[in-house]
């Protein structure tokens, strides 16, 4: 074989080379990407299922709202109404915005950046939804009460001290829990992310 021979095969193994290494590099960021991506799934389906029997007892809040005789269980269904439509909508589309970033389209840092952004701005959002769900709370349970038996709560005070503190402590209890899971998959997310650099 001669020098242009050895030169020739030479250059094209390296050209091999450099194809294999990009379509590893290729094949590990699609990777990296469908692991990303699968890590918000499963919550996605939960949110996805809480936001449509939201946005159900919201629509049936409206139906029924001529059963809300007074300005107090109007103004109740009014703002229950709107929690249970806003709140799911904007959790939504703040998680399809963390669960859509493309690991491909940007360097490593960028990447990081935007989602750390995106995380923040999720997780913001739940803590919102943690106060707004104790308001709705609040606001729903006599819209319930008048709608479903007829009563008004605000005239029996008594259920009050019963069906508050119990709700409230549920509610606490699943908030916490709920919000333990958002920040152990996006701080997972972002471990699969740095583990890029």
């Amino acid at each position: 074989m001669e020098i242009k021979d050895l030169e020739s095969l030479w250059s094209e193994m390296d050209q091999e080379l450099k194809n294999q290494k990009k379509l590893t590099n290729s094949l590990i960021m699609e990777m990296t990407q469908q692991k990303y991506a699968n890590k918000f799934q499963k919550i996605s389906v939960y949110e996805t299922i809480g936001g449509i029997i939201c946005l159900l007892s919201g629509v049936l809040i409206l139906i029924n709202f001529s059963a809300l005789e007074t300005w107090y269980l109007q103004l109740c269904g009014i703002l229950s109404a709107l929690i249970l439509f806003v709140l799911p909508v904007i959790t939504l589309r703040s998680l399809y915005r963390v669960q859509g970033i493309k690991i491909t389209e940007h360097t490593v840092s960028e990447t990081i950046l935007k989602y750390v952004r995106a995380k923040n701005r999720l997780l913001l959002l739940q803590r919102l939804g943690i106060y707004l769900s104790f308001v709705l709370m609040l606001t729903i349970l006599p819209v319930a009460s008048k709608m479903g038996s007829g009563k008004d709560l605000f005239l029996e005070t008594s259920a009050w001290y019963i069906y508050v503190p119990v709700m409230a402590v549920f509610l606490f209890f699943f908030a916490r829990w709920g919000y333990g899971c958002y920040k152990n998959i996006t701080q997972s997310a972002e471990e699969l992310l740095r583990g890029m650099e």
